[in-house]
């Protein structure tokens, strides 16, 4: 038993090692070869692909090819796809260097754009593969997975955040070179290949006997929009969105932000963006032990409530921190700690808060309905939104996103726009939101 949930542990280790290697540090890649201003669109393409790739592969998976089977081919292909991208990176590299002088150099986009959007369409369905591999292995194996997959889950967000300490070495540590940043898409390659083929070696999953027949609206998950009839859930639903425009905006710029004071610092955080935002991370880690007492203390309104507070904070102690002061560097750090609360807090008590209220027969569908309206639609959004406001109020300069001339303080602005934005949607949902909490109901959900 010990050594299946071993197994486990691993694939979760390197299932989340390869999305930390670029996820929240991409954009410091991009800036360093000309490409800063494409940096929405890098992660708007996930937010695309995250619509309609996992329901696709969940199909495949659910009656012509074993999960685990599947897990590996698809990482083979990401990583493949993600070394072609770091080829090209590597190029752009060097590009970049040749025209630092340069300060209308703008890279060529496509060559690295194009294997990374497909590297990323063929990740985003393996979380979904990886949770329906675990389930079905530990159940298979006479385990609780209630009990047995959070540990092993947790053990996924040491590696995402083991995985951004190895790229901050190897990419943007201080005797690293700005031709070495191109190294964090060899590192997703890389763990992403040895992932793929030690998916190959996990248990079998055996695909369903069932002959229940079902139209390709339900095996889209579509089924679950009739959710929306109910004035409750269909609140919940659009306030997700409004409140997952948040999700990858400090995935998108917090690194470049924290960065862009090393053009006048030698401070060690301006130096290691990625190390600092590690912490957000961790904090996310930890606070996964906390939903479930809070959501059955105080009830999903409150929660959620919680959760959009923490964006507002999140958001405002970027806007008043800094890499030269004590209380800039202490304004950093606690942003980095209410991540966790934001983050887990929305999203893990959300998702249990669908689980109790949609019907037995479409709980699969409306998680897919929750995740779409969220890392869907929501994050896409609010990345393009984020990227023309970044764009207003900072310009790239020799690899460094930095305040326009114009606006003395351009980044503080941004941050200062996106607090403002979720402490709105936080007042809406306090006033438009009606839910009456079942304690009792919420306890036996969550044991």
């Amino acid at each position: 038993m010990n050594g299946i949930k071993s197994r486990l542990i691993v694939m979760n280790f390197l299932q989340f090692a390869v999305w930390g290697s670029y996820l929240t540090c991409v954009g410091q890649f991009l800036g360093k070869v000309g490409l800063g201003e494409y940096i929405s669109w890098f992660y708007i393409a996930q937010g695309i692909v995250s619509i309609f790739m996992p329901a696709v592969m969940g199909i495949i998976a659910d009656k012509y090819v074993q999960p685990q089977r599947l897990l590996g081919l698809s990482h083979i292909l990401a990583a493949g796809f993600m070394l072609v991208a770091a080829y090209f990176g590597y190029e752009a590299t060097q590009l970049a260097e040749l025209n630092n002088g340069n300060p209308d150099y703008v890279a060529n986009i496509w060559p690295v754009f194009i294997p990374y959007v497909v590297s990323v369409a063929f990740y985003m369905p393996t979380i979904a593969l990886s949770n329906t591999v675990a389930f079905g292995t530990l159940t298979r194996s006479g385990l609780d997975f209630v009990k047995a997959f959070p540990p092993i889950r947790t053990l996924g967000t040491v590696g995402f955040i083991a995985s951004m300490w190895l790229v901050n070495s190897v990419s943007f540590g201080l005797e690293a070179s700005a031709q070495q940043t191109y190294m964090q898409l060899v590192v997703c390659g890389v763990l992403g290949l040895a992932l793929g083929f030690y998916s190959f070696t996990l248990p079998e999953c055996p695909l369903s006997q069932s002959n229940e027949k079902k139209s390709l609206q339900q095996r889209l998950g579509l089924d679950a929009f009739v959710l929306f009839k109910s004035k409750t859930m269909a609140m919940f639903f659009i306030f997700s969105m409004l409140l997952g425009v948040s999700l990858q905006i400090t995935n998108g710029f917090a690194t470049p932000y924290i960065e862009s004071f090393s053009v006048a610092s030698e401070s060690w955080f301006a130096k290691n963006p990625t190390m600092l935002v590690s912490l957000s991370q961790v904090s996310e880690a930890l606070c996964i032990l906390l939903t479930s007492f809070f959501l059955i203390r105080f009830g999903i309104k409150k929660v959620m409530l919680i959760a959009m507070f923490a964006w507002v904070l999140r958001f405002g102690f970027f806007g008043v921190g800094d890499t030269e002061s004590v209380l800039g560097v202490a304004s950093l750090i606690l942003s980095c700690i209410v991540y966790g609360v934001a983050f887990d807090f929305f999203n893990v008590s959300g998702a249990m808060f669908v689980q109790q209220e949609a019907p037995e027969s479409m709980q699969g569908s409306a998680q897919g309905l929750f995740m779409l309206m969220t890392n869907g639609i929501g994050a896409s959004v609010g990345t393009y939104i984020a990227g023309r406001v970044v764009d207003h109020f900072c310009t790239w300069e020799a690899g460094h996103l930095v305040s326009r001339p114009e606006f003395a303080n351009g980044w503080q602005s941004t941050w200062f726009i996106f607090a403002g934005y979720a402490l709105v949607v936080a007042v809406m949902f306090m006033i438009l939101f009606r839910y009456k909490h079942d304690r009792a109901k919420m306890a036996n959900m969550t044991h």
